[in-house]
């Protein structure tokens, strides 16, 4: 199993700053993908950024200039530095990683963070 702790929500002011923080523990013998995700209420989960094991990173278009994905794989750590940011960022984030625990690749899923933005 993967455990995956978030660090790092909270409240801010449009235009501010944030920086989340996921670190995975557990029986992890490889990582693919480490990603963040958010949901807002009434909306389905989306992306927001993700990186993978060759360093491609892809982000959302709403975010593209704003936020940073940065991957540790040896650390098994993924943030998401977040700048200027806008209500419309408010949501829960959750941290996403593919991992290889016992041989099997499967899907991880944070707690969640509340990020809220406030004018």
């Amino acid at each position: 199993q993967v455990q995956l702790v978030e660090s790092g929500g909270g409240l801010v002011e449009v235009a501010g700053s944030l920086r989340l923080s996921c670190a995975a523990s557990g029986s992890v013998s490889g990582v693919h993908t480490m990603a963040w995700y958010r949901r807002t209420p009434g909306r389905q989960r989306e992306m927001v950024a993700s990186t993978t094991s060759d360093g491609t990173a892809d982000y959302v278009e709403g975010v593209k200039g704003r936020f940073a994905i940065f991957r540790d794989t040896a650390k098994r750590t993924v943030d998401l530095q977040m700048n200027n940011l806008k209500i419309e960022d408010t949501a829960v984030y959750y941290c996403y990683v593919r991992a290889r625990t016992l041989g099997v690749w499967d899907d991880y899923w944070g707690q969640g963070t509340q990020v809220t933005v406030s004018s």
